[in-house]
């Protein structure tokens, strides 16, 4: 189980190259595109079985099916309670 997690939205750009608008008679270029961002904090046991159970569920085989970083987590606390470690995940 997926304990932590965070979605955010966010813009970026890159491969999807963006588009061109219309807005009050002037055209433009949208750069930035809408995305979405998700952060789980997991034990390293985890890793590997959340990364595919994401690849499989996020893969259209389109551009902006998205990536995955994997980063190592050195700490984690929780402010609240003061515990450390997996028990502030």
């Amino acid at each position: 189980m997926v304990r932590p997690i965070t979605v955010t939205d966010v813009k970026g750009f890159r491969r999807q190259k963006g588009h061109t608008e219309l807005y009050r008679g002037a055209e433009y270029v949208v750069d930035f595109l809408p995305k979405v961002k998700i952060d789980v904090a997991i034990p390293d046991e985890l890793a590997e079985r959340t990364i595919d159970v994401i690849s499989r569920s996020a893969n259209t085989g389109k551009i902006g099916d998205g990536k995955i970083f994997v980063i190592e987590l050195e700490q984690a606390v929780r402010i609240r309670t003061g515990e450390s470690g997996e028990e502030a995940l």
